[in-house]
């Protein structure tokens, strides 16, 4: 290794990531490693790390290097290993952007939970395709103090309980796990959303994540919100033939979600890089021992 590993920092709606470029990939990136690197006061800081590898190099990706060219090797914050991160997949194309690896338009990259599409709008803006919604069924409630809501029961490959509220602030401090009801609707937890109305097909919501608490973004989180709000506003793309896209607010800015007739939904929002720079590789070293 090296005495010096590059790196860059971005961010998807506040959504933040620490960018390792090792597209060989030789840098050993222990848990230890990524959560020193996310560490807000010892490290860079980040909610999550970006390990961009080419898909030929890595032996998670190999199988899908005949489809994707780069595989997004994505570690969350405390080190452990994720399938996918929808703001951290276009904050991944803009360094593929800025690097020089792709331009404007279409590509494909490989990720623990399959190839996502991506588009990269002339306009900055960055779409990734983040599959179907599943809606099961059967009654769910959410509660934070003495208030309690019916929620949406909506799994885009995590779970989510969509809650329609009065007042955002009606969420509380988010930073314990709001309960709900019935237990068995969420074995291993669940993530909440608690959403208000801003305008037609405008919505924002504040999120509880499992695990992390209140976060400033969750792309996942706003395309089950907006799968939620179609449904209750009768706009169900498979029933009435014609695309569903809500813009839906986030407390780090705002993302475009549009749900089609067969489907699939897309996530349309902002990527942006703001700093490169070099990491002590001695330092990682013993960080990692």
């Amino acid at each position: 290794m090296s005495t010096r590993i590059a790196f860059l920092k971005g961010h998807g709606t506040e959504n933040d990531f620490v960018i390792v470029p090792d597209p060989e990939n030789v840098i050993d990136l222990p848990p230890a490693a990524v959560a020193a690197l996310c560490d807000r006061r010892a490290g860079i800081g980040g909610d999550g790390l970006l390990h961009v590898v080419r898909s030929a190099a890595h032996p998670e990706a190999r199988d899908l290097a005949a489809e994707a060219e780069w595989f997004m090797d994505y570690r969350n914050g405390d080190g452990s290993i994720a399938e996918m991160c929808g703001n951290g997949v276009r904050v991944f194309a803009r360094y593929l952007q800025r690097a020089g690896y792709v331009g404007e338009g279409d590509l494909a990259v490989a990720t623990r939970g399959g190839v996502k599409t991506v588009h990269i709008d002339k306009d900055g803006d960055v779409t990734v395709g983040m599959g179907k919604a599943r809606l099961p069924e059967g009654d769910v409630t959410v509660s934070v103090g003495e208030r309690t809501w019916p929620a949406r029961n909506v799994n885009m490959g995590n779970p989510h309980a969509v809650a329609f509220v009065d007042d955002l602030a009606h969420a509380g401090d988010l930073y314990s796990p709001p309960p709900f009801s019935p237990a068995s609707a969420y074995p291993d937890g669940v993530n909440v959303e608690f959403v208000i109305d801003r305008g037609p097909r405008h919505v924002a919501l504040r999120v509880h994540e499992r695990g992390a608490g209140e976060t400033r973004s969750c792309g996942t989180g706003a395309c089950a919100v907006a799968v939620a709000a179609a449904r209750r506003d009768g706009a169900d793309p498979a029933v009435t033939g014609a695309p569903a896209m809500y813009t839906v607010d986030v407390p780090g800015g705002t993302l475009v979600i549009t749900e089609r007739p067969d489907g699939e939904i897309e996530m349309t929002g902002p990527a942006v890089i703001v700093a490169e720079g070099e990491i002590d590789a001695e330092w990682l070293e013993t960080i990692a021992r």
